[in-house]
């Protein structure tokens, strides 16, 4: 199981810290990185610009076809006009923190 990092639980599902770069070539996870912070972030990278919610919807959107929920699921519940966000993924915590610390380990 994925011990800390980008994934906690939260009474409503679990939640995890994604750091996205907009305006890139690519909607994609690029993996698990240490920021200048020395927290663990997921890094991810979206084509959409940040301006009107576009971004966020993109990486909301990014974040639930990875790991296989619908992306009513996922919203972003911190930093939303920040590259660093926290998002909360919702469901069953004794379910969701097991799959995303599954998926988390396959991007280390």
């Amino acid at each position: 199981m994925f011990d800390a990092g980008p994934l906690s639980a939260d009474t409503r599902g679990a939640r995890l810290a994604v750091r996205v770069t907009p305006r890139a070539g690519t909607d994609q996870v690029d993996g698990v990185e240490r920021g200048a912070d020395e927290k663990l972030w997921v890094i991810a990278r979206v084509r959409a610009i940040p301006d009107r919610n576009k971004a966020n919807m993109a990486i909301t959107k990014l974040i639930a076809d990875e790991v296989g929920v619908a992306k009513s699921y996922v919203s972003v519940i911190s930093g939303d006009t920040s590259r660093n966000k926290v998002l909360l993924i919702e469901g069953d915590p004794g379910e969701i923190v097991p799959m995303l610390s599954e998926w988390l380990e396959e991007l280390i």
